[in-house]
């Protein structure tokens, strides 16, 4: 099979994604794409006093991801979370 008859669009993990972040996020483990370290969401910083929410590396202040909230949509940046990891539903 060539790679691109095995190639699916982001519909395809829609349910996947649904049932991953319905699930309890504040001991899930994220690993900082700056410096490497590994702590549980629960005890990242996080800052509202943006226009959305800032959340740093409790190491090294990195930017982990910014979340902002429309009225009918959500703006995800992962950018500086390298893996985050959670228990299977």
């Amino acid at each position: 099979m060539q790679q691109s008859e095995l190639k699916l669009d982001g519909n395809s993990i829609g349910g996947l994604l649904g049932d991953i972040f319905a699930a309890e996020m504040t001991s899930a483990s994220s690993t900082c794409a700056g410096c490497g370290a590994v702590n549980p969401m629960g005890r990242v910083d996080v800052y509202v006093n943006a226009p959305g929410v800032v959340v740093r590396c409790p190491a090294c202040q990195s930017i982990l991801m910014r979340v902002v909230r429309g009225r009918d949509r959500i703006w995800l940046d992962l950018s500086g979370t390298c893996c985050l990891e959670l228990a299977a539903p």
